[in-house]
C-alpha cells in the first residue's frame, strides 16, 4: 500500500503546520511543528474522529498528531513521584485508551502494535510485552485475549503508587538468567497466590505440574499476600483498587470499562 504521506510534506492541523520527516511504522511519521519542534503523526481509522476529518490535510485516513516527549511517565515518576490525582488521571486515560482498543477485540501487547485477539499469536499464547509487566497467562503460554492488558496496566500503576522505581514482580536475578521468568512467576505467587484450582480448566498437565514446582518452592516466610499489606505502605482504597485488578485467573479480571466505573476514581 502507498503511504498516504511522504518526507518533506506539509499539512495543516488544526493547531498549526507540520512537516512530514522520517517514517516509523506504517502509520506513525516523526514530523516537526512550525517551531521545529518534534511530534509524531499517526494516521488512524476510528469512528470518533469521523466527525474530525479536517484535522489534517489529507483527510483520507484522519490524522491526529502527539506530542514528542523527552522521558517516559514511570521513569519521570523516579525522580518526582506523581501525586495521586496525577497518578488516577494516568489511569483513566490508560483506562479509556484501552476501553476503545478492546471494544474492537483489539489487545495492545506493548511490542510494536496492536493484534486482534482471535490472531494467532494470542491463541498460540505468543511471548509479548516486558517480562514484569506480564501477566501469569502470557509467561505460562496457554493463550491470552485482552486480560493481559488489564494485569501490565494494574503492575504498572503499582509501580506509580509507590515510585521511587519500584517493580513489585521484579526478581531477585538479572534478566539473562535462565530462570528469570519463573522467577517472576514465583513473585506474582507471592504477593497474590496461590494459583487458583480453576488453572486446571485453562492449562495444560504440563503447565499444571509447572506451577505446582513454583508453588512448593515458595517458603512460607516468602509468602507476602498484597491483601494484607498496611496502610502504612499503601491506602486501603489504592489497594483494594489493585487487587481488584490483579487477579492471577484472566477470565476473572474486569475489563477497562469496569474499571473506569469504580468509585476509586472519586475518592481523594
Amino acid at each position: 500500500m502507498t503511504p498516504f504521506l511522504r518526507i518533506g510534506q506539509s499539512l495543516q492541523g488544526q493547531a498549526g503546520f507540520y512537516t512530514i520527516g522520517k517514517q516509523i511504522q506504517k502509520t506513525v511519521w516523526l514530523a516537526k511543528d512550525k517551531l521545529h519542534q518534534p511530534v509524531f503523526i499517526k494516521s488512524v481509522h476510528h469512528f470518533r474522529l469521523q466527525n474530525e476529518r479536517d484535522i489534517m490535510e489529507p483527510s483520507d485516513p484522519p490524522a491526529i498528531v502527539l506530542k514528542h516527549l523527552d522521558d517516559n511517565l514511570l521513569n519521570a515518576s523516579t525522580f518526582q513521584k506523581l501525586t495521586r490525582s496525577q497518578i488516577k488521571h494516568v489511569a483513566k486515560s490508560v483506562l479509556e485508551a484501552l476501553s476503545v482498543l478492546h471494544a474492537h477485540t483489539f489487545v495492545h501487547t506493548d511490542f510494536g502494535s496492536t493484534v486482534p485477539a482471535s490472531s494467532a499469536y494470542a491463541k498460540d499464547g505468543n511471548m509479548i510485552g516486558a517480562p514484569i509487566w506480564r501477566s501469569p497467562e502470557v509467561h505460562l503460554r496457554i493463550g491470552w485475549g485482552t486480560a493481559p492488558d488489564i494485569w501490565s496496566f494494574g503492575a504498572t500503576l503499582i509501580s506509580l503508587l509507590y515510585g521511587n522505581n519500584f517493580f513489585l514482580f521484579k526478581p531477585d536475578v538479572s534478566a539473562d538468567h535462565e530462570d528469570y521468568d519463573l522467577r517472576i512467576l514465583q513473585r506474582q505467587c507471592e504477593f497474590l497466590g496461590p494459583f487458583p484450582l480453576s488453572y486446571r480448566e485453562i492449562c495444560p498437565p504440563g503447565t499444571l505440574d509447572v506451577l505446582a514446582r513454583i508453588m512448593r518452592g515458595i517458603p512460607p516466610e516468602r509468602k507476602r499476600p498484597f491483601t494484607r499489606i498496611s496502610e502504612k505502605e499503601l491506602r486501603r482504597g489504592d489497594k483494594e483498587f489493585i487487587v481488584r485488578i490483579m487477579r492471577l485467573d484472566p477470565r476473572e479480571r474486569p475489563s477497562a470499562v469496569e474499571l473506569l466505573r469504580v468509585r476509586w476514581f472519586e475518592v481523594e
